[in-house]
């Protein structure tokens, strides 16, 4: 496809959330008003997420998939000149499986809020809200301007705040309030040491100084930048121990805030670690890379304690919580593949995002379902009102819970597996500089927090979903299994995930030459 017709998929993709935003909170023509203004504009909201969508998909089937690691849909404009801030955008094998996610996930939760908004204000905001996300989340994956790329990485804190804060459930003031006060403190000392690398580098562009490699960065100003910056960009990862503003916010979350934030906001975090400190500060990167290393492992087995005490039966533990806990464990994959140094490890990390980004906003989907059902997310309560045998009472459900459980714990033929394993692989071998008996003990911790993963998740399968009912509950009503909006919801992430476990080509083919070309800074 020409590379002036990607150029304007690329900048619609972008845009048009943004503009469909604006008509979301217009009053709708007469004649699209349906029933009632509310069916209106989550028709709109379905509607413009479906068109951002297949833009994405064009986009992808456009794109030189021989060539992945050169920029593509290239646009470059002068927006500040004084500053030399320019309207930069551009993807390349990194950046695009995580614009195609975006845009899939946000259409799945508008299709999903269309037959289930969550109780809150008028629809108007909701899907306002939903589609800026969709536009910042967007944008942050694909402009090649650090100042444009911090714009865009703010600009989705305000609408999940409100989506928390305004449609969440119990706890939602207190944790959106938390959620916004870790990731804006967060971005303020990243925003300093943006501002440090364009201002010693004497450019903001990211191509540029991905190439550049860092050599016009003296080795002090690399490391105060790097720390800077990867203490922003861990604050939304999440990293151990500054992770603690996430169980609450997908706690007090709607079901599709949820998917969202753990589907793709966790990611810009992960992302900003590849885009832009492995090639804009390569030394300073070498330096902190066995202390993120650590860290990522203490949050794996970190993660997989808190679930099982969650898990644990007359604790009490919300199921939602625990899948919030899990991706403290399953992003510490992430980070210590990214921690590597080696294109082995980068490319485990980066299909561990797409891969915890399909199967996290399933289960998130899954736990709503279950609350709309029973009214809870309590596991106590849950393995009660269905008698530990969902199975019975709702097959398809309890189907698809477990395959999420099994595709979450890593289990070979599906999408979790490869990230990890890769990760690890990494870590047993990683960069030559790096102590390689340190990161054997990375590697050691890391497998065995694999096993608690498993041991967490078949615990909630066994307690939900499977076991003898009772002669009382034997005449309760028949549950309600998967509708169909809900089938039509779930089914591409359990068909992707399937795919990318069978097919890890698919993924790898696009990530490895740009994950080479940025580690070697050519």
């Amino acid at each position: 496809m020409n590379d002036t017709v990607l150029q304007y998929l690329l900048a619609a993709v972008v845009v048009l959330p943004l503009l469909g935003a604006v008509g979301a909170l217009l009053p709708p023509p007469p004649g699209l008003r349906g029933k009632s203004p509310d069916q209106a504009v989550l028709r709109h909201g379905v509607t413009v997420s479906g068109v951002v969508l297949a833009l994405s998909i064009a986009l992808a089937a456009g794109f030189d998939h021989d060539h992945p690691a050169k920029m593509q849909a290239s646009t470059d404009i002068s927006w500040i000149p004084a500053l030399g801030i320019r309207i930069h955008l551009g993807i390349d094998g990194i950046s695009l499986p995580l614009l195609v996610l975006t845009a899939l996930l946000t259409f799945l939760c508008a299709v999903y809020s269309y037959f289930k908004m969550p109780a809150g204000p008028s629809p108007k905001a909701f899907v306002a809200l939903i589609l800026v996300l969709e536009s910042g989340t967007l944008a942050t994956f694909a402009v090649l301007d650090l100042i444009l790329f911090f714009l865009a990485f703010e600009l989705v804190l305000i609408p999940m705040y409100f989506l928390i804060a305004r449609w969440g459930g119990e706890g939602r003031e207190k944790s959106a309030l938390r959620f916004i006060l870790y990731t804006l403190l967060g971005s303020v000392v990243m925003l300093l040491g943006l501002l440090l690398i364009g201002i010693k580098a004497g450019t903001f562009d990211m191509v540029a100084l991905a190439t550049d490699n860092g050599s016009h960065l003296s080795h002090t100003t690399q490391l105060i930048a790097a720390l800077a910056i990867g203490l922003g960009l861990a604050v939304k990862a999440p990293m151990w121990p500054l992770h603690s503003w996430l169980p609450d916010a997908h706690t007090s979350a709607p079901t599709v805030g949820s998917v969202l934030l753990a589907g793709v906001l966790l990611k810009m975090g992960t992302y900003g670690f590849v885009r832009i400190l492995l090639p804009i500060t390569p030394e300073a990167t070498r330096t902190y890379a066995p202390y993120l290393a650590a860290f990522a492992v203490i949050g794996i087995i970190y993660g997989s304690l808190a679930c099982l005490a969650l898990a644990r039966q007359g604790t009490g533990g919300d199921l939602k919580r625990l899948i919030a806990y899990s991706s403290v464990g399953h992003m510490g994959f992430v980070l210590l593949g990214i921690a590597t140094l080696t294109p082995t490890g980068v490319n485990g990390a980066l299909f561990a995002n797409i891969a915890h980004g399909l199967i996290t906003g399933l289960l998130f989907f899954l736990v709503g379902s279950l609350k709309d059902r029973y009214g809870s997310t309590d596991l106590d309560r849950l393995a009660g009102q269905t008698g530990a045998a969902l199975y019975g009472r709702a097959p398809r459900l309890g189907g698809l819970l477990a395959f999420g459980a099994v595709a979450s714990l890593g289990l070979p033929g599906l999408a979790g597996f490869w990230g990890e394993m890769l990760a690890m692989f990494g870590a047993f071998k990683p960069a030559v500089g790096l102590h390689r008996g340190a990161y054997l003990t990375f590697t050691a911790i890391a497998a065995f927090g694999t096993l608690l993963t498993a041991a967490y998740l078949l615990v909630v399968v066994r307690r939900v979903c499977m076991g003898e009912r009772s002669t009382a509950e034997a005449t309760e009503p028949v549950l309600a299994d998967v509708q169909t909006y809900e089938f039509a919801a779930w089914t591409p992430l359990v068909a992707l995930t399937v795919i990318a476990g069978l097919w890890p080509a698919l993924l790898l083919g696009l990530t490895d030459p740009a994950v080479r070309t940025l580690l070697g800074g050519s």
